[in-house]
């Protein structure tokens, strides 16, 4: 972030060319209508699919519906992005508008990042260590609470970015930026700008990562020793998935979040340019979610291959299947190692 400490500081030239750089600002302009385009109708349809169709409601469906509503959130707020960015980084929308928007920009990261983690932690438990929750009931009051608890969880740590002004007027292009500057009293002191970025580095990124790499590696393992090798290998598609969604879409930012926060704050020198382009990338995750869907619940995958050959397939043959999915799941309460497992 760049920060300020009075609204009579000259904007230094690192900040100011940021906002000369009309390439860079394209360039994030496109990506993001692309993410919102496909964002809205992608998780538009999942959530449909999740929602109306898929049955029984098991923890890692109730997972993947919080992560569907962050995602279609953050598709409404990024058209606001868009025309922010292609009218120069000239805010016209208020106050209030800038906090809503920067709000649900980093909840949309940080809680599908707590989101994936939790949905790899209910397969571990489901997977390897099944006899922990062997009652869905239990499990699907843990998925509810937990989905509660992410929110509560992003909300307080980013709650200094909803107590102050967020918009910042650059007399030396006669522009109000929306995020791009801050003051640098928003905290009390450096030690609490530290603490801050250090804080949403490691309880928000750095902690979920871990866990979610021991959950996937800890379950191909014990899928390893099972035959059931399509098993095997949708967990495996899974976890690349997951963890490309990490290293792609929300290493890049956090990272520099991080080395940006630590030069500007100590050093006074600046990655902010760097940093707000790979702010567009943890956007693209909303895009990617779906596919992690596909992957990690069978029924979704059923209901998604139903939808698109729907017209191909007589009123007979519908029902055919829906009293097959009954029949399935009127028997099926829990998994274990040996077994298929409800999300896979």
């Amino acid at each position: 972030m760049n920060v300020s400490k009075t609204v009579e500081i000259k904007m230094d030239n690192a900040t100011l060319a940021l906002f000369d750089n009309k390439l860079a600002s394209d360039i994030v302009s496109a990506i993001y209508v692309i993410v919102t385009l496909a964002n809205l109708s992608g998780n538009g349809i999942s959530l449909f699919l999740l929602l109306m169709r898929t049955s029984p409601k098991t923890p890692s469906i109730i997972f993947m519906i919080n992560l569907t509503l962050t995602d279609l959130i953050l598709g409404t707020v990024l058209p606001f992005q868009i025309a922010y960015q292609m009218q120069g980084y000239n805010w016209t929308l208020g106050t209030g508008m800038c906090n809503v928007l920067m709000v649900v920009f980093y909840s949309n990261m940080y809680c599908s990042i707590l989101s994936m983690t939790a949905i790899s932690a209910d397969r571990y438990v489901g997977i390897v260590k099944p006899m922990r929750f062997r009652e869905m009931r239990k499990r699907k009051t843990y998925a509810i609470v937990s989905c509660i608890f992410i929110w509560l969880l992003v909300l307080v740590i980013l709650s200094p970015l909803q107590k102050t002004d967020l918009t910042y007027f650059v007399k030396e292009r006669n522009i109000t930026t929306c995020f791009d500057v801050l003051r640098k009293d928003m905290l009390p002191s450096t030690a609490h700008w530290a603490g801050f970025i250090f804080g949403m580095f490691i309880i928000l990124f750095l902690c979920p990562f871990i866990i979610t790499v021991f959950c996937y590696i800890n379950i191909i393992c014990a899928l390893v020793r099972k035959t059931n090798s399509q098993q095997k290998g949708r967990a495996v598609r899974l976890a690349c998935i997951v963890l490309f969604v990490y290293i792609f879409c929300f290493a890049p930012n956090n990272i520099l979040l991080l080395a940006h926060a630590i030069i500007r704050l100590y050093y006074d020198q600046s990655l902010y340019i760097y940093y707000k382009l790979s702010l567009s990338l943890s956007c693209i995750n909303s895009c990617i979610d779906p596919f992690i869907y596909y992957f990690a619940s069978k029924e979704f995958r059923r209901k998604l291959r139903q939808m698109l050959r729907w017209h191909t397939l007589s009123t007979g043959e519908m029902q055919m299947i829906e009293g097959r999915r009954e029949s399935f799941f009127s028997g099926r309460t829990t998994c274990n190692a040996n077994e298929d497992c409800d999300n896979f």
